[in-house]
């Protein structure tokens, strides 16, 4: 029990701890996020903090300043009193008859009745010290207040009066009182003190004023009060003005922002409201100019595009009808060609060909129309790509061994299913095969599939010419053609990839192309394994790992064992790494 007992305190006292932590430090956060975030809580605060650093420097001059004027004002004063109160002094002693009971009967009378001409409360205290010849000079014989300790009088301030005769001198000091009788407490103030002369005895006093500076304490306080209270209002008002001046500035700017976002999402009719002249009004007429603009090329374009799409979409309808009466003539001529003239015979397999081609040409059109209408829809279903590459392979590969071309399949997880539809992922990978096999002149082609938590791909490896920088992206667009590679046995219609693109986005996959001159190129195609599911990344490297170091990719070059040589152990788990 005893190993045991302190756990539970540790824990609550790690839990108190946590909770002051969150209490305390959840204030400085939201400031944080507040000066993050807003910039009319930036201009506020940081003027508020300038002026309160300028606001505290003039205070505290203007303080010192006050404070300086009202001591020195004090001690003029206090000086000049003392003198006069000395000099009376001295005229008493002058003119009072040689005491016959020694100097103490003369003086502490003498010391009671200028004490007793301050009024009450008292103005200062004096304190009666001497014979300045005895041993016990320092001692007080004489004060006005019997409470009044002899240690407010500064031992420097004796020994100057007592060995100098061109006084009268003044310090600050302390004033204290000792004992129960006198609550009063100890104050700051200023003493003045000189000798004075005993006539007929030839012996030296000391006279010491004791003037307190409470009064002048309480006129500083009154003042720093005040200079607070003045400095807090003026603070508050500097707070208003720079929050009402901000807020001036940046409503408009959060409004263009506001409007600026239903631009962006399609509205394009939203207009800033302007009033005035100045330059945030001049800001919103720019900004509507701006949006005019921009909806007048964009409504164009959308009107072009329009156009465009609905002229594929008839063209594309109209000439089903005339294509079908040709094709119908074409297959008499085709199948009647061996009753024919060997150049008739010809062009009837001529015009068989070129109407297979523009049958395929007409098709990929009216799936492009289809596209451009948003009329695209998806059959979904579980699609293993591996049967796909699988499938590829079967179907082409007699048209490759008849090119001369060896096809591999690389499988890196087994079964790499998503949620796709099968025709059209089917026809996006009989596209990129076909393309590799017509026109990459390419002595082999690797179809690689690889799968992991969040997504599947493909990728079809050639060996061929490669292609050129830029034209990586170029590839996708409609009819786009790399002449180098439709030299040889006849050219596509330049529309496969620009609708195998259409068909991954269509799932949210990505389509991509990599390629390098006399290196070949490498095309891969990622999909979600949940549709609708965000790719982050691919489980296949768009730079193939034996490439990955050539010039212009930011890779080292690896070394690339010869063909003759076993593959490594680890070599189909190494073929994931590179560019995502």
């Amino acid at each position: 029990m005893s190993a045991t007992g302190p756990a539970p305190t540790d824990g609550a006292a790690t839990h108190a701890l946590r909770r002051a932590r969150a209490v305390v430090g959840w204030p400085a956060r939201s400031l944080v996020r507040l000066w993050r975030v807003s910039l009319q809580a930036r201009v506020v605060l940081g003027t508020v903090a300038v002026g309160a650093v300028v606001l505290s420097l003039t205070a505290w001059l203007l303080l010192a300043q006050i404070n300086q004027n009202l001591v020195d004002r004090k001690v003029d004063t206090s000086i000049a009193e003392a003198r006069a109160g000395l000099a009376d002094a001295q005229f008493q002693l002058d003119a009072a008859p040689e005491p016959t009971t020694g100097a103490g009967g003369l003086l502490q009378p003498l010391v009671e009745g200028l004490a007793g001409d301050t009024g009450s409360p008292r103005a200062y205290e004096l304190v009666l010290a001497g014979p300045l010849s005895a041993a016990e000079s320092s001692a007080g014989i004489g004060r006005a207040s019997a409470s009044l300790s002899d240690e407010s009088v500064p031992e420097v301030l004796r020994t100057q009066v007592s060995d100098s005769s061109s006084g009268p001198y003044w310090t600050f000091t302390t004033i204290e009182f000792t004992g129960d009788a006198d609550p009063r407490p100890d104050v700051a103030g200023v003493v003045v003190g000189d000798k004075l002369q005993v006539p007929g005895t030839n012996e030296e006093y000391a006279l010491y004023y004791l003037f307190p500076l409470d009064d002048q304490q309480s006129a500083l306080a009154d003042v720093r009060r005040a200079v607070l209270t003045a400095s807090a209002v003026l603070m508050a008002l500097l707070g208003g003005i720079a929050w009402l001046v901000a807020r001036q500035v940046v409503t408009p700017v959060r409004f263009a922002r506001r409007i600026a976002e239903r631009l962006a999402a399609g509205r394009l009719e939203e207009r800033m409201h302007v009033r005035g002249d100045d330059d945030i009004a001049r800001l919103g007429r720019s900004f509507n100019q701006m949006a005019t603009s921009l909806q007048r090329q964009i409504r164009q374009l959308e009107e072009l595009s329009r156009l465009q799409q609905r002229f594929v979409s008839d063209v594309s309808h109209e000439l089903r009808t005339p294509l079908t009466t040709v094709r119908m003539a074409a297959d008499v001529l085709h199948d009647a060609r061996g009753q024919l003239d060997g150049a008739t015979s010809r062009s009837a397999e001529l015009l068989q060909g070129e109407l297979d081609r523009f049958e395929a040409l007409l098709a990929e059109l009216l799936e492009i129309s289809r596209f451009d209408a948003g009329a695209a829809q998806l059959e979904l279903t579980d699609v293993d790509l591996v049967e796909v590459a699988e499938r590829q392979l079967a179907t082409q590969g007699l048209r490759a061994a008849q090119a001369g071309i060896t096809m591999r399949l690389r499988v890196h997880t087994r079964p790499a299913l998503t949620e796709a539809d099968p025709r059209r992922i089917e026809r996006i990978v009989r596209n990129l095969v076909s393309n590799a096999v017509a026109h990459s002149g390419s002595d082999r082609i690797e179809l690689l599939v690889d799968a992991d938590d969040e997504a599947a791909a493909i990728a079809v490896r050639d060996h061929g010419v490669g292609l050129r920088i830029g034209e990586s992206a170029l590839v996708f667009n409609r009819f786009w053609r790399a002449d180098p590679a439709r030299a040889r046995t006849g050219g596509g219609t330049g529309l496969g990839l620009a609708i195998a693109t259409e068909d991954a986005q269509l799932h949210g996959g990505w389509l991509q192309a990599w390629g390098e001159p006399g290196h070949g190129t490498q095309f891969r195609l990622t999909l979600p394994r949940r549709a609708g599911d965000d790719l982050r990344r691919s489980p296949l490297p768009l730079v193939p790992d034996d490439l990955a170091g050539v010039v212009g990719q930011p890779y080292r070059r690896l070394p690339v064992p010869p063909p003759d040589s076993p593959e490594p152990a680890t070599g189909e788990a190494e073929s994931s790494r590179g560019l995502r």
